[in-house]
């Protein structure tokens, strides 16, 4: 099954793509013939059980895996590996501990545009810090403030080089709820406010968290061999509140279908 959006303008292109782990027993296969289309500043969430190949799949988009057969391609180009115009956000942080939170935003954004001005690389550093509310924290290093505080910079720093896709594995999976709303809030604010929104791909657990942020939400069977089992749209205009959101009658629907396909119809499937 080809999942093909109508009219519109494809950022990601993944075909028939399938990755194999070599190993024990004829080793492991994460993922089987996955096709999908992502629109250009779409956002799109991977949703399924552990182990259903979320994160392979996030990271052949990233060009950290390479696939096994088929393909994915960025606007229109066949990625082979990593690069600047893909920004990704993992779950633990990734900083460097050595530098301050304003260096390791700095260096990121010194690294994907060394063309760039001192100043403009500075005050882009001091741009998406101040978006994320960490500018008077600039100095600390990571080991001085909390794991929101680190996420936050990972968020800044991804910003900050101005990929045209954010790639986001499980960001907000280890903070506490509070924390991880805020989060969420603050990164619906950056991608939908003044600038043009990135594409982006997010693995996640949380369903509420998918229903916010998404415009379609991909569900993968279980592995190993995961495909895709359905995409569903999210049917809410941007932007949204979130408090509003959860009220209306869509949400429960959606919430309801959900939850119903990850706990019931996919359990009919394997068990088929």
């Amino acid at each position: 099954m080809t999942l093909k959006l109508e009219n519109s303008n494809t950022g990601i292109e993944i075909k028939n793509l399938s990755k194999h782990f070599a190993g024990k027993n004829g080793g492991y296969t994460a993922l089987e013939a996955v096709d999908l289309e992502i629109a250009a500043g779409e956002f799109v969430s991977l949703i399924g059980h552990s182990g259903c190949g979320k994160s392979t799949l996030l990271s052949m988009i990233a060009g950290l895996e390479k696939p096994s057969t088929g393909f994915v391609k960025l606007e229109g180009q066949e990625i082979k590996g990593p690069g600047p115009d893909r920004a990704v956000v993992f779950q633990n942080y990734s900083l460097l501990p050595w530098l301050t939170v304003e260096d390791n935003v700095l260096e990121a954004v010194e690294a994907s545009c060394p063309e760039m001005e001192t100043l403009k690389q500075v005050g882009r550093s001091e741009e998406y810090l101040r978006a994320v509310g960490l500018w008077q924290h600039r100095h600390k290093r990571p080991h001085e403030i909390s794991g929101g505080m680190k996420q936050r910079v990972a968020i800044a720093r991804a910003f900050a080089i101005n990929p045209r896709v954010m790639l986001l594995d499980e960001p907000f999976g280890a903070l506490d709820a509070l924390t991880r709303g805020g989060l969420q809030e603050q990164l619906n604010k950056m991608l939908y406010g003044e600038a043009n929104a990135e594409t982006v791909v997010m693995v996640t657990h949380d369903i509420d968290e998918a229903m916010y942020l998404s415009d379609r939400i991909v569900i993968m069977t279980n592995g190993p061999k995961a495909r895709i089992f359905d995409v569903i749209d999210v049917p809410f205009e941007r932007p949204r509140n979130r408090s509003e959101m959860t009220k209306t009658a869509e949400y429960t629907a959606l919430r309801e279908r959900l939850v119903r396909i990850l706990t019931v119809d996919l359990a009919v499937k394997e068990a088929a």
